[in-house]
């Protein structure tokens, strides 16, 4: 066959180690695995590509034929006359050989917790495995408002003929991940049941906008107040408190209160801080007098 560089396909040198070469084909069969990439057409062509480059670099015959002579000749191939079966999506795997390490499939199995091969074969050969086998994870996502993320929450969530209930810690934020241990999908022959990880949405909020553990809200002054100072009502995800706005506040000015803002993940009892931005608001009708007056204090001005 022409020569391929399998080495480039599994983003190792050529003097790679035996670990090395192991540890990039896992890393490597989970990003392209067809069943993680169901909407990319050519996912099928790199897994394949993968496997049969690891099958030859991962064998040590194979791989110094390789070196010297840049092809492979099944014909003179350790253990030919053995069995061979096809593997994961056309992949040759070698049952009889126990050089390398070991069959690709049993990898997958370890790997995503079932065969790489799909339908009726993959739960055939499913059903042959002898050793322990760990579950998958499941990942699936929870909505919460900003208030729950604030006060934390809970959720209830059913699984089978029961019900689970996962606590929703404060400072919770987008893409915030809560494990519940062992819910995911079980194990095979003794092996450990995944786990179950809901991922965290916070809803908008109509006053607040966040910034990590920062809040901003808007905050109406009255001209009057924004030119003399004075105290206005700032709402909080906690209790409604009272800031002292500064004379000559300008519009769009942010006034930090330390510590109102939300819970920090880790640190609940520690808190981030509110921004109040200023909006200043003029009266959209005047009476006469009242005109005259701020006519008359445009003048002094």
């Amino acid at each position: 066959m022409a020569k391929k560089d399998y080495y480039a396909t599994l983003g190792v040198k050529p003097d790679a180690t035996d670990k090395e070469i192991k540890s990039a084909y896992r890393r490597l069969a989970k990003k392209v695995h067809p069943d993680a990439n169901k909407d990319d057409p050519t996912a099928e062509t790199k897994f394949k590509e993968l496997n049969e480059a690891y099958e030859v670099l991962s064998d040590t015959e194979k791989r110094q034929m390789y070196d010297r002579f840049g092809t492979i000749d099944p014909a003179a191939m350790p253990g030919a006359g053995g069995f061979r079966g096809q593997g994961a999506y056309g992949t040759r795997v070698d049952f009889n050989e126990s050089g390398g390490f070991g069959d690709i499939s049993d990898m997958l199995n370890q790997m995503f917790g079932r065969t790489a091969a799909r339908g009726t074969r993959a739960q055939e050969t499913r059903s042959r495995v002898s050793y322990p086998v760990d579950g998958q994870d499941i990942t699936t996502s929870v909505q919460i408002t900003l208030q729950e993320a604030y006060d934390g929450a809970v959720r209830l969530i059913n699984k089978a003929d029961r019900s689970l209930r996962a606590n929703i810690p404060k400072g919770a934020a987008t893409g915030t991940k809560v494990r519940l241990a062992g819910e995911g999908e079980p194990g095979i022959n003794g092996g450990h049941s995944g786990d179950l990880y809901l991922v965290v949405e916070v809803e908008p909020h109509p006053l607040f906008t966040r910034d990590g553990d920062d809040l901003t809200c808007e905050v109406r002054v009255d001209l009057f107040t924004a030119l003399l100072g004075g105290d206005v009502n700032v709402p909080t995800l906690g209790r409604p408190i009272k800031l002292k706005i500064p004379a000559g506040t300008q519009s769009g000015r942010k006034l930090r209160i330390p510590g109102k803002g939300m819970p920090r993940l880790k640190q609940p009892s520690e808190r981030g801080d509110l921004y109040a931005r200023v909006l200043i608001t003029v009266p959209d009708h005047l009476s006469d007098e009242q005109r005259a007056a701020v006519e008359h204090l445009r003048d002094l001005f």
